[in-house]
C-alpha cells in the first residue's frame, strides 16, 4: 500500500498545473534525509519553521511601530502571517503548489532583527559584512537553529525565502507569489495601523487610488489578490494599471507613515542603541550564550555578535541594554 504521502504527491500531479512545484520533484536538503510517510518534504518544511525558536520570537518583534501600547498593532508574526494568507489563496486559485507557498511565507522573516528595519539598518552600518534580514533569515534556518544544526530545509523553500524582499527572483513561482503577497500585506495593515495611530486618516489616501483600489484594506487586498491572479501566466505580476496604482500608494505610505516623524520619532535611538550592544558584546565575547561562543569559535566574534543581537526580540534587547548600561537600584 503506498503511504499517505505517495497519495498526497500523486494528488499533485493531477490538481497542480504544468508550472507548478511538485513535491516529488524537489531539489532536497543539504543533509539527506528519509522521507516522511506521511507528509510531503514541503509539509515537514513548513512545520519545522511553524515550530522553531524564531518564529516564535516574532511576537515579539517590531514591525513598524516601536514599543506600541495597543495589543492591535502588527508585529512581525502576524504581518507574517497574513502573509502567509495571502500567498496561499493567490498559490491556490493558481493551482501552484500551496504548502511550498505556505512555508516560504512563514520563514521569510525568520531574521529580522529587533526594532524592525531601523534594527537591521543598525547592523548593517556596525557589521563590516552586509546585514539583511532576509539573508539572515536563510542563515537562522542553515546554521542558527537546534543548536546549530540547522532546519535542514528543502532548496526551493531557502531560495523562496532568501529572494523574497529584491534582487534576483526566486525560482520558483510560490516564491515569487511569497514576494508580491509580502507586499500587499505590509502596504495594508501598515496603513490600517496608521490610522489607528493617528498618523493619517483614510481620506489622506488620494481619491483615485481609493476609488480604483478599494476605500478599506478588505477592498483594496481583494482588487490586488485577484489582479496577480488573473494576470499572472508564466510569471507573477499585476496588471498594469493595478500595479500604477499600487505603487503610488506605496509611495504615498513612505511619504506620509514611513517617514513620518511622529510615527518615527523613536527610530532615531535605535542605531545608538544596537551600538551599545555591539560594542559591549564585541569587547566581551565571554558573556555571549553557549551557543554563540561556538560561532565566536568557528566563524568570529563578530559574525556571532551580530548573530545574537538580529536573534533578540525587542523587549530582550531593552532588558539586556539596561542590564549593562543603566545602575541598579541599591537595596539594602
Amino acid at each position: 500500500m503506498d503511504s499517505i504521502r505517495k497519495r498526497i504527491e500523486e494528488t499533485e500531479h493531477l490538481v497542480f498545473c504544468d508550472k507548478a512545484s511538485f513535491s516529488d520533484s524537489s531539489k532536497g536538503r543539504k543533509i539527506f534525509e528519509e522521507e516522511s510517510d506521511i507528509r510531503t518534504c514541503y509539509q515537514r518544511d513548513r512545520d519545522r519553521i511553524i515550530h522553531c525558536k524564531a518564529f516564535r520570537r516574532l511576537k515579539h518583534k517590531t514591525q513598524v511601530f516601536l514599543s506600541p501600547e495597543s495589543d492591535h498593532y502588527r508585529t512581525r508574526l502576524t504581518h507574517t502571517l497574513e502573509v502567509s494568507q495571502i500567498a496561499r489563496t493567490i498559490a491556490r486559485a493558481m493551482r501552484l503548489n500551496e504548502d511550498l507557498t505556505e512555508a516560504i511565507a512563514l520563514g521569510h522573516d525568520l531574521g529580522h532583527t529587533p526594532f524592525g528595519h531601523a534594527g537591521e539598518r543598525a547592523l548593517n552600518e556596525l557589521a563590516s559584512f552586509e546585514f539583511t534580514h532576509y539573508s539572515q533569515s536563510v542563515r537562522v534556518c542553515e546554521k542558527l537553529e537546534k543548536s546549530g544544526k540547522g532546519l535542514n530545509l528543502t532548496a526551493e523553500v531557502l531560495d523562496g525565502i532568501l529572494c523574497h524582499t529584491r534582487g534576483v527572483e526566486a525560482s520558483t513561482l510560490e516564491g515569487r507569489i511569497v514576494k508580491i503577497s509580502d507586499r500587499i500585506a505590509y502596504i495594508n495593515h501598515d496603513i490600517e495601523d496608521a490610522v489607528r495611530g493617528d498618523i493619517i486618516s483614510t481620506e489622506d489616501i488620494p481619491l483615485s487610488i481609493r476609488q480604483f483600489l478599494g476605500d478599506s484594506k478588505t477592498a483594496r487586498i481583494n482588487t490586488l489578490v485577484n489582479s496577480v491572479i488573473n494576470s499572472s501566466i508564466d510569471d507573477i505580476y499585476m496588471d498594469s494599471e493595478t500595479k500604477r496604482h499600487f505603487d503610488e500608494l506605496h509611495d504615498f505610505l513612505f511619504e506620509y507613515v514611513y517617514r513620518n516623524p511622529k510615527a518615527k520619532s523613536e527610530e532615531s535611538k535605535v542605531y545608538g542603541f544596537v551600538k551599545g550592544l555591539y560594542d559591549y558584546y564585541i569587547s566581551n565575547g565571554e558573556l555571549l550564550p553557549k551557543e554563540y561562543k561556538l560561532i565566536r569559535d568557528t566563524e568570529g566574534i563578530e559574525r556571532a555578535v551580530v548573530d545574537y543581537i538580529a536573534g533578540m526580540t525587542d523587549h530582550y534587547a531593552v532588558v539586556t541594554y539596561e542590564n549593562i548600561y543603566i545602575p541598579g537600584s541599591w537595596r539594602l
